[in-house]
């Protein structure tokens, strides 16, 4: 599948109630142990002050109050009833590349669907920002199925225009990073789909400012063979001029598989820093099996 339609997408939806992006993950999960405390899912809201009653857990006693009032008083919360999802999806040319099931745009589109779909879910509102290499559409967090409808109908749309004869433009990421921050501007989710083509520090500042207000999870989007040339069982290639045949074990693949690891452990440190997971996400591989696995749960 090169292009994804509306109606494949929508389909993604019976799927979709497998898995949660919410805190209080499995034990297995991406989001479980040092990522669970960044990843806050809902927040809370202070309801009131009241004496403290058998039962009630222990960290949530005031201890200023009760040493104030002399008797034991605990803080009361209450969970806020949304936390606004943003999707910022790359659809750009160097997205659409693919060496077995589909191409990197088209799983970032699936990857989408099924958390937009699972957002609606839970209640809460969801948004995107879906870019290409010309233009940047952004769709306002809304808690309604036609919101939903929109975000993929617009991914069908961009995806669909999408030919190897298109002009690569790296800075679109920074420029949907940016519009990303104007949109999200605290408490809510950002899932940033990408294969981070066009990284560079201003990507690093954007991604902080966003970090620093919100959850982020960058869902890392790749296709072996993009990351492996031996993955190949050998090939010719071009860059347009020239033409070479790679094979496997040869020089320049293992040169090129260095420098895609250097790149990755490049980011992973970066976004570590930053405290974003990162979610590998193959085109190999079907999508929700990889967000179940991920998350923890098994089909």
């Amino acid at each position: 599948m090169i292009h994804p339609t509306l109606e494949q997408l929508v389909r993604l939806q019976f799927d979709a109630r497998e898995f949660s992006l919410l805190p209080r993950q499995p034990v297995h999960s991406l989001l479980s142990g040092r990522h669970a405390s960044r990843l806050r899912g809902r927040g809370l809201t202070f309801e009131e002050l009241r004496d403290y009653r058998p039962g009630d857990d222990i960290r949530t006693m005031d201890w200023k109050a009760t040493a104030r009032l002399r008797k034991p008083h605990v803080r009361v919360y209450t969970e806020e009833r949304e936390r606004p999802v943003l999707l910022v999806v790359d659809q750009r040319v160097s997205m659409f590349f693919g060496s077995a099931r589909t191409t990197k745009a088209t799983t970032a589109a699936e990857l989408v669907a099924l958390s937009a779909w699972r957002t609606l879910d839970a209640g809460d509102r969801v948004g995107a920002i879906v870019f290409d290499d010309d233009e940047i559409v952004e769709i306002k967090p809304q808690r309604s199925r036609q919101n939903v409808l929109r975000i993929l109908h617009e991914i069908v749309r961009i995806n669909g225009q999408l030919t190897a004869e298109r002009v690569s433009n790296p800075s679109m990421l920074n420029e949907a990073l940016r519009r990303a921050s104007n949109v999200a501007k605290h408490d809510h989710l950002v899932v940033l789909v990408t294969d981070y083509e066009g990284d560079d520090p201003s990507t690093h500042r954007f991604a902080t400012r966003l970090a620093a207000h919100n959850d982020v999870l960058a869902a890392l989007v790749y296709d072996p063979l993009g990351a492996d040339l031996n993955a190949g069982s050998g090939f010719p290639a071009s860059d347009g001029r020239r033409r070479l045949s790679i094979a496997p074990g040869n020089r320049f693949a293992e040169r090129y598989r260095d420098q895609f690891q250097r790149r990755c452990d490049h980011l992973r440190e970066r976004l570590a820093s930053i405290r974003i997971p990162i979610l590998p996400i193959c085109t190999h591989d079907a999508v929700v099996d990889q967000v179940l696995a991920a998350f923890g749960r098994r089909r």
